[in-house]
């Protein structure tokens, strides 16, 4: 038995089943398309959870997503996500559990994520730890002795919003200089158009193939990228010494440009602390991390207790 495992981002929705030990399989995704509302994208998850389960003539046990943003984990329920516009209020829960008859977990994207790493991925077997997303925005969730924390009212810690810079660029959240606005994929490049406003508008991805190549302004971009970089994680570290902080998400595909120069901020800055004994690594999970995180929330959520199946 599988578990049908959703992967909700700010561009793109993948669906999937999961086998329990976290083997990905039968996988399928469309854009997220998040102007076009709520409905519109839900019916293309069940058209997916459908699809994939067809291809592999499979049954899944339950449903888990993982969603960017705010989103209640007992409820279903989406927050103010700022890359999902129009979309809060909406319950997951409620319109997949209707349509399939099973049980569905659902999680904060980071959060599941940091479920999967602690279990099959960078953090097995260890104790503390902290994973942190960094692509169109950055994320985090944080795993204690096998839990994954919560705050109050079962509240998300958006890592992303710790402010490094008051003077900074302003964010969606209302804060100037958070962390998401100065070492995200579009800070990198909202940076680099500011310095070359007559120039052609890059990806991230764009701008670190230039930087290979030697470009002066892509140079000094990764060079801020692994600083500001840097200043989150030494908080991380300061405030929580974990055992080891995981990093995904689709800048980090380039992390060899940078994770450098971020690992020697850290050493800079946490002096009051034994900085040296936490691990900065990149998680291993790779592209699929966000579905084996939702198929890991699952079963963080339901195992325990055991589950019914359907067929969906």
């Amino acid at each position: 038995m599988m578990i049908g495992a959703v992967d909700i981002g700010g561009t793109k929705i993948a669906a999937a089943l999961v086998s329990q030990d976290g083997r990905i399989a039968s996988r399928v995704e469309c854009p997220t398309a998040p102007e076009q509302g709520f409905p519109p994208a839900i019916a293309r998850v069940k058209q997916m959870l459908r699809e994939a389960a067809r291809r592999l003539h499979g049954q899944f046990m339950g449903i888990g997503v993982a969603c960017t943003g705010p989103v209640d984990p007992f409820t279903g329920v989406i927050g103010e996500v700022g890359t999902l516009p129009g979309w809060q209020g909406a319950n997951l829960v409620e319109e997949l559990g209707r349509e399939f008859g099973v049980p569905v977990a659902v999680e904060n994207d980071a959060d599941a994520a940091a479920l999967a790493e602690a279990s099959w991925g960078a953090a097995k077997g260890k104790s503390r730890f902290i994973y942190v997303t960094v692509g169109t925005g950055i994320g985090g969730g944080i795993v204690l002795s096998g839990e994954l924390y919560r705050g109050v009212a079962g509240a998300h810690p958006e890592l992303g919003h710790q402010v490094i810079d008051p003077s900074g660029p302003l964010c969606y959240c209302g804060a100037r200089g958070c962390w998401e606005s100065l070492a995200s994929g579009p800070a990198m490049v909202a940076w680099l158009n500011e310095q070359r406003p007559d120039g052609p508008e890059l990806s991230a991805a764009a701008i670190c193939a230039l930087a290979e190549r030697g470009d002066a302004l892509a140079l000094r971009a990764v060079e801020r990228e692994g600083y500001y970089l840097g200043l989150g994680l030494a908080n991380l570290v300061t405030l929580f010494t974990p055992d080891i902080i995981a990093l995904g998400g689709g800048v980090m595909r380039s992390s060899y440009l940078f994770l450098e120069r971020a690992r020697e901020v850290v050493r800079q800055i946490c002096t009051q602390v034994p900085a040296e004994k936490t691990e900065i690594a990149l998680a291993s999970l790779g592209q699929d991390t966000g579905l084996a995180g939702a198929a890991r929330a699952w079963l963080h959520r339901y195992q325990p207790k055991g589950a019914s199946h359907a067929e969906p």
